[in-house]
């Protein structure tokens, strides 16, 4: 490419060299300025034969069940090679398509990129975190892509330098995209093992590094999950391979460092492809824990870490429906369970006594109203992260210092019981890393949609918080210029649906503004409400920005996921719809100025919304977007179908076949106008495949009645979570942004 200031540099030159070599330099440049505007006119036929949208081939493909035959005429895109020619010109063709119908926006993309990197400290450091004899931290160095992880000696012989662990930045040298995506330091402090992947196809490889030579040791473990544990003499590492096709995370190995891969003990291994393995040390640092899970079920295996060689032993078998989670400390186990309790409870057992549910004892009662989302145990203290009416809040609780943890009272015959206060009206919290049960301070992070991501300590002797650090935001940034608000909405069922707006409070005009909503709605994950500073490139012109938190997550308790899930998932669909209804009729947004945005799961809302209501939306923005529901449900080759029949449904079940297709977006996509729309998608990307956005796209150019413009971006060097570094990842934000503000009228 060659920039502005070279132009201008090539032109002088120019103007000089006819100067001074006369006449016929001048002839000559004449005939090549005219060869150059012959070549321009070709350029421009070729230019306008691009712009024409990619017609992919169509080869109809019969697909039937429950005697329900399904044409499926871009089957033919999927290839689990990713090598077929056809289909890469397919791909290459639509990138070139959307090149060509952005190109007219090319400067308003630098300068958006350019804005949104601008706001990025260069040096960015977290919050020390102490374990053992070291305290980490990872930090982001002047020009770099890639984290560094470090860490510090602690007194005795403390260093005045934080030593270099690990540098991802030259580990990522030569690759066009990479991760490493957990990493854990053996007890004795003395060896690194971490998981790197440099396809973004989430197949890790695991390695070792000697952290005093500084030297990898030859042991390499290729797809494997993220999960890794130690034993406690630091001489094995236990780790979970994954299916090579289905990459089901289902076989745990213990490895001997300095052994071949291929000599590694299988320790367990997952008959149920519905669940899914991991395995982690607790935070007691006494068990390695093999957890196996599926959306509504819970298992649990435990390996003492002084007897690594030992076979595991079941905390509590799995049963139908019921989810649980393990904290240990001293004798005791800490069990956060939704037995009889739908919202959770937390509960008890001592380590001799585990294997049967009917020894556990409650330490804190099921609440209608409250869900319990997190939990962590100090030898003094017990800290609850719980949800209500949508906000969390964290809870407090003085324990005793015995192993039974009775509850102490305090001078005045009183426990300890306090709930920690945020003061906006909709934010995000999460417990941070608190390694020490010792300790008598309590690390969480805390956002808003004004307020950057702030990492506090709360002192629990003293009921007091202290900000440790907050994100910083260069440029002209001040919280000041910002209103958030937390507002309800009547579904068409009379449910409340909570939305959280944000917006720059001297732009704001009732009725005017763009509104850009965001939603997910799935797995029971809550889209809390916290700060990221791309958005202040919306706020900034005047677009309000909003997240409906639709049922499908947890926001309002358990009773709001699985009210958007199996057969009730559609009121997911019908809380997006009706929000926006709701919110345009107050003035939060202009009726012709609305977008929609969402991602994977929420790609999916996107493509529901598409089909029912395109008159509402201006444009629609989907980001690797679930979208063939059926075809991939009834796949159990697919990465992750078989866990997900109790998200979705099975469809070789016809009640579940039935419900599903009537409102798969790509089943449902016909001859009707279209907003604008955005989609992207990785290649390599093993959450959703990269042929389900493809597909889609291509059976909407071929039935949409309208001109708007529907583009597809695909990164051909990445997957789910697109590109790795973190300046390289805003150039696709950028494009969005540029998207919109063309179609919106906000070139600036």
């Amino acid at each position: 490419m060659i920039f502005p200031e070279a132009l201008l540099a090539l032109s002088a030159r120019n103007a000089s060299l006819i100067k001074h070599r006369g006449h016929f330099l001048a002839c000559k440049l004449l005939i090549l300025v005219c060869l150059a505007i012959a070549s321009c006119e070709d350029s421009q036929q070729q230019v306008s034969t691009e712009s024409a949208a990619p017609e992919a081939p169509a080869k109809p493909t019969i697909l039937s069940l429950h005697g329900v035959d399904r044409v499926d005429d871009y089957y033919w895109i999927r290839d689990d090679t990713r090598s077929d020619p056809e289909m890469l010109d397919l791909l290459r063709k639509e990138n070139a398509y959307t090149s060509v119908m952005m190109q007219h926006t090319a400067a308003l993309q630098d300068r958006l990129f350019n804005e949104i990197a601008q706001r990025l400290a260069d040096n960015k450091k977290t919050v020390p975190v102490k374990k053992g004899n070291f305290e980490y931290h990872q930090e982001y160095r002047e020009g770099t892509q890639y984290p560094i992880y470090l860490r510090r000696q602690l007194p005795p012989g403390h260093q005045q330098e934080a030593e270099v662990i690990l540098d991802v930045n030259k580990l990522a040298k030569g690759h066009e995209y990479f991760s490493v995506d957990n990493w854990s330091v053996s007890p004795d402090e003395k060896k690194m093992a971490y998981v790197e992947d440099s396809v973004s196809r989430r197949q890790y490889t695991l390695r070792i590094k000697n952290l005093e030579t500084g030297d990898l040791l030859e042991d390499s473990i290729q797809n494997v999950s993220t999960s890794i544990a130690w034993s406690g003499d630091s001489k094995y590492l236990f780790y979970v391979s994954k299916h090579p096709q289905t990459l089901l995370p289902n076989k745990v190995f213990r490895h001997t460092l300095g052994t071949s891969a291929s000599e590694d003990v299988l320790v367990y291994e997952e008959a149920d492809p519905e669940f899914y393995t991991s395995v982690y040390q607790t935070r007691s640092e006494d068990y390695v824990a093999i957890s196996v899970s599926s959306t509504d079920s819970s298992e649990i295996r435990l390996i003492p870490v002084s007897t690594p060689m030992e076979a595991p032993i079941i905390f509590l078998a799995r049963e139908a429906d019921h989810e649980y989670r393990i904290r240990h400390i001293g004798n005791m186990f800490y069990i956060l369970t939704n037995w009889q309790a739908k919202n959770f409870r937390l509960m008890k057992v001592r380590e001799d006594l585990i294997g049967d549910k009917q020894h556990w004892v409650d330490v804190m009662a099921h609440r209608a109203s409250t869900l319990i989302q997190d939990v962590e145990v100090f030898d003094h203290f017990l800290v609850t992260q719980e949800s209500a009416k949508g906000l969390s809040t964290l809870r407090v609780q003085s324990r005793g210092g015995s192993v039974d943890f009775n509850f102490t009272p305090n001078a005045l015959g009183e426990s300890l019981d306090t709930t920690i206060e945020f003061p906006d009206p909709t934010y995000t919290i999460f417990l941070a890393s608190n390694p020490d049960p010792a300790s008598t301070k309590l690390r969480y992070f805390y956002s808003s949609l004004t307020t950057p991501v702030s990492v506090y300590e709360y002192d629990m002797a003293e009921s007091s918080s202290k900000l440790l650090k907050q994100d910083e935001v260069l440029g002209t940034f001040d919280t000041a210029n910002y209103v958030s608000k937390r507002v309800f909405i009547d579904a068409r069922d009379g449910k409340r649906v909570p939305v959280s707006l944000v917006y720059r409070k001297d732009m704001w005009k009732p009725g005017e503004n763009p509104l850009y909503l965001n939603a997910y709605g799935s797995y029971g994950y809550s889209f809390d409400a916290s700060f990221q500073s791309l958005r202040l490139s919306l706020l900034n012109r005047g677009v309000v920005y909003g997240i409906v938190h639709v049922r499908g997550g947890e926001e309002l308790g358990r009773q709001w996921y699985e009210d958007g899930k199996l057969l009730r998932k559609k009121n997911t669909f019908q809380d997006f719809i009706d929000a926006t209804d709701a919110l345009v009729e107050a003035g939060y947004g202009a009726k012709d100025k609305v977008i929609a945005m969402g991602g994977s799961a929420g790609g999916l809302l996107m493509g529901v919304i598409a089909n029912e209501a395109p008159e509402k939306y201006l444009a629609i923005i989907a980001h690797v977007p679930f979208v063939d529901v059926i075809t991939t449900m009834n796949d159990p080759t697919i990465p992750l179908t078989t866990g997900e029949y109790t998200e979705w449904g099975d469809p070789a079940e016809k009640t579940y076949f039935d419900y599903m297709l009537s409102y798969s977006p790509y089943d449902q996509v016909k001859a009707q106008d279209y907003p604008h729309m955005f989609v992207t998608t990785g290649l390599h990307d093993s959450q959703v495949q990269y042929f389900e956005p493809v597909k889609w796209v291509s059976k909407l150019r071929k039935m949409k009645t309208d001109n708007n413009k529907l583009l597809l971006d695909i990164d051909m060097g990445s997957g789910h979570s697109g590109a790795s570094g973190r300046y390289e990842r805003y150039k696709t934000d950028a494009l969005e942004y540029a998207f919109l503000f063309d179609i919106l009228g906000l070139g600036s």
